[in-house]
């Protein structure tokens, strides 16, 4: 069994952390001309190419296989709904408050770790879930905006991700990176096409909005690349919550961008997550050590 690396996996998260938010400004750019169904679907088309090339590069196109399509497509579907739910919250809430929402996932993962991964949830992990889901509601503040469309669809979406993000962690068990890209793409390629298309009806993009799907559909894709080879080296307990970090770069993208105003709740807020999320890395780094000693 590989030994956890979880200053490794940071490293790979990072590289999530600004695809996702790249895809976020790029989703915002797009939004009043495709919806979402067709974003969805021109960056799983996108992605296609793009996994088909960079494996056969990488002479990797053998390691796509079909087992497990069970998982592939309940991982698929998972993802598919959340981030649908994803890009309509884009266009209604800031971007601290959608991200904020989001960073719930390592919450609902860290609870059903156990029952799925049969991953430990120590008290360390609990603890730094429970602190960062407080950070999350500082940001998020639910008792003062109320239940509006946005806040309710990024909520369903954050439980979209946890499905998508568990089953992840099943697939790496014993699919390589490649095979788990192909079938995002290819899944959600016929997902996307199958709802966007069903009024007959498929907006293609300007050459405006042309740059703007292919970075969504080129960031989507890395993101997912990095969160797969984190989840390979560290439990998914651990990786989730490294992703908080992109809450305060969403601040920063926000004020600077869309004119969103400063919000001290929300810095208050992600200092909070990640202390919690700090306390969540430093504990896993010393389970890694005493296990190499022993």
């Amino acid at each position: 069994m590989n030994q956890s690396q979880p200053l490794k996996a940071a490293a790979w998260m990072m590289g999530a952390v600004v695809s996702f938010t790249s895809m976020a400004v790029a989703g915002r750019e797009i939004a009043h001309e495709l919806d979402t169904f067709e974003i969805m679907t021109y960056r799983s088309i996108i992605g296609i190419v793009v996994v088909i090339l960079a494996a056969r590069v990488a002479g990797t196109l053998n390691q796509i296989t079909r087992r497990r399509m069970w998982l592939h497509l309940i991982r698929n579907s998972s993802h598919f709904l959340g981030q649908n739910l994803w890009f309509y919250a884009l266009t209604l809430i800031t971007l601290p408050q959608l991200f904020a929402f989001e960073f719930s996932v390592p919450l609902w993962v860290a609870l059903v770790a156990p029952f799925f991964l049969a991953e430990r949830l120590t008290a360390i992990r609990l603890g730094a879930a429970l602190v960062g889901f407080i950070g999350i509601l500082v940001v998020a503040r639910p008792d003062q905006l109320g239940l509006s469309t946005g806040i309710v669809a990024a909520a369903i979406a954050a439980i979209g991700f946890t499905g998508s993000a568990v089953a992840t962690k099943l697939l790496t068990r014993t699919e390589t990176t490649t095979c788990i890209l192909f079938w995002l793409t290819i899944i959600q390629a016929v997902l996307g096409l199958t709802l966007a298309g069903y009024d007959g009806d498929i907006a293609l993009p300007s050459v405006a909005s042309l740059p703007w799907v292919v970075l969504v559909g080129i960031a989507g894709l890395f993101a997912h690349f990095c969160i797969t080879n984190a989840l390979h080296i560290a439990p998914a307990s651990v990786v989730f919550p490294m992703d908080f970090v992109r809450l305060p770069l969403a601040a920063v993208v926000g004020i600077l961008f869309y004119a969103e105003p400063f919000q001290v709740t929300v810095f208050i807020g992600a200092a909070i997550i990640l202390a919690a999320n700090w306390v969540n890395i430093r504990s896993e780094q010393r389970a890694a050590v005493q296990s190499v000693v022993r």
